[in-house]
């Protein structure tokens, strides 16, 4: 074991006594080691998070400018009103020029900063698509084996397709506002199937009732009734619909089901909060009751495992080609004709796999 390695693992060893402790600033600095990739990071998380997820992971996603932040504070101020610490994770974008971000959702959340019982994390995405930071989901695990019993996630401003936080969270609200359009237009879009509680805020503005209207009868035509009275699909309600000759299923208790609520609210007037958290929490205990919490967990880990071993494939893949002093003439063979990306893909993935394991004292990096 090399001198430095011996001092990283005693660093980490110090880090993992103190983070076990509950003191926040080895909290802070494990947070930062993951964000930066630092080496020996793996080998620390390693020893952090072999605890068991505790946490209500509530995230909340919506396009920019729909008051996420705010409804967010809001929320966070109501459960330390009732004695539970807050973790919150808040995602900013990077500019695509300077690589800066300006983190404004921890300049909007600024009068928690003082409670002790509130921790605020604001992380750029620096270019990673899907509404979260590339590191978000090892930074939610940690503040769950820090032991905060509330997390919240706040995604950068999203569009249709920017879905990560529902792989990230156990109740995921979708924030719009009555400019967001028509809402059953909206409802085609991924970002609104992925909802388990919908939050139209500003609602003191004009559109916001019709938007609620459409919410709600898009839900229902996603359910397959156009309204309780009324048959589904051209005037036809296919599940009322069955054979003559079928037999009676035999009787069995319903299985549970949740259904989404569409909620008002005003971060601005401090309206609708209450409810709006009432309904979280209320997720939170259907997914406990019906068994489906454990199911989502162990999902979120087989999306995990597959994200850690693709991220380190890429990894060993690029320090491959960038290595490889055959790299450039393979480049050269395929922009002139006489190979295909193909061939050499294959050549460079046999050359992965066939290398010996890596050695000790490497680096051994979150992305490694």
């Amino acid at each position: 074991m090399t001198p430095e390695r011996a001092t990283r693992e005693e660093r980490n060893r110090l880090l993992a006594a103190d983070f076990r402790r509950g003191r926040r600033p080895a909290l802070a600095r494990a947070i930062s080691m993951v964000e930066g990739g630092r080496p020996g990071v793996a080998d620390l998380l390693q020893e952090l998070l072999l605890v068991r997820p505790r946490a209500r992971r509530i995230g909340i996603t919506g396009p920019p400018g729909a008051g996420k932040s705010s409804l967010a504070a809001h929320l966070a101020t109501r459960l330390r009103g009732r004695g539970e610490e807050v973790a919150i994770v808040a995602v900013d974008p990077t500019s695509p020029f300077t690589g800066g971000a300006l983190l404004g959702d921890r300049i909007r959340m600024n009068d928690l900063a003082t409670d002790p019982g509130i921790f605020i994390r604001s992380m750029a995405t620096r270019g990673s698509l899907g509404g979260l930071a590339a590191t978000t989901r090892e930074v939610i695990d940690l503040l769950d084996a820090f032991g905060f019993p509330n997390i919240m996630i706040e995604t950068v401003g999203v569009g249709q397709t920017q879905l990560e936080i529902q792989a990230a969270a156990d109740t995921t609200a979708v924030v719009l506002v009555p400019e967001s359009g028509d809402g059953i237009q909206a409802m085609k879009a991924g970002l609104m199937e992925i909802a388990d509680v919908f939050v139209v805020n500003k609602s003191d503005r004009v559109g916001a009732d019709r938007l609620v209207r459409e919410i709600g009868q898009a839900l229902l035509l996603k359910a397959g009734l156009a309204s309780h009275e009324a048959p589904a699909h051209h005037g036809v309600d296919l599940s009322r619909v069955a054979p003559a000759d079928t037999p009676d299923p035999p009787l069995q208790p319903p299985a549970p089901r949740w259904e989404i609520p569409v909620l008002k609210a005003s971060a601005g007037r401090n309206e609708g909060i209450d409810e709006f958290l009432e309904q979280l929490l209320a997720h939170h205990r259907y997914l406990t009751d019906s068994g489906l919490l454990e199911a989502r967990r162990e999902q979120r880990a087989r999306a995990r495992i597959r994200d850690v071993v693709e991220r380190r494939l890429r990894h060993r893949a690029r320090r491959a080609m960038e290595t490889d002093p055959r790299f450039a003439d393979w480049a050269s063979d395929v922009g002139a004709g006489r190979e295909t990306a193909y061939g050499v893909a294959d050549r460079i993935v046999r050359a992965i796999f066939n290398r010996v394991p890596m050695p000790k004292g490497e680096p051994n990096n979150v992305d490694d």
